[in-house]
């Protein structure tokens, strides 16, 4: 029996947020050649390594060539780089790695999807690993290996 913790496929580097919100002035409007360079003056290295998120936390219209202009800018630098807050950006990773795991190691094995972690899954994660392991394993199950809910068994 193998136990698949979820957990594991959350991002494993640091998550931050880039928050537009402290580029605007007085609050509400985004003035573009001070945003511009203010975005030309910030220190980028320090998101080396690093998962970001991009939003706005203020209520003000944000033009779309602001958030491209601060991808740009953290490409090189960051890992991933997505537009949302931290909380999607650790659902995007989570889903971006479980669509890379590799089911030849769970063929014809009894699976033990584990639950009630000390971090909250989504989900939809759940979803999508069972539909990611269904067509390889002999059965899953959800929960932990002493207390188990049978999902799937192959015929």
């Amino acid at each position: 029996m193998i136990t698949l913790d979820l957990e594991k496929f959350l991002p494993a580097e640091p998550v931050v947020l880039f928050d537009l919100k402290d580029y605007l002035f007085m609050g509400l409007i985004l003035k573009e050649k001070d945003f511009r360079a203010a975005m030309q003056q910030h220190d980028w290295t320090q998101y080396q390594g690093k998962n970001v998120a991009v939003a706005c936390t203020a209520d003000a219209i944000i033009p779309v060539w602001a958030y491209m202009l601060v991808a740009a800018h953290l490409q090189p630098y960051a890992v991933e780089v997505i537009y949302g807050t931290v909380d999607d950006l650790k659902n995007q990773v989570l889903m971006k790695n479980l669509q890379q795991l590799d089911v030849a190691e769970y063929a014809d094995k009894r699976i033990v999807v584990k639950g009630c972690g000390e971090v909250s899954i989504p989900d939809r994660a759940y979803l999508e690993v069972t539909k990611k392991l269904r067509p390889v394993a002999k059965s899953i199950m959800y929960g932990e290996p002493c207390s188990t809910v049978p999902i799937f068994k192959k015929k």
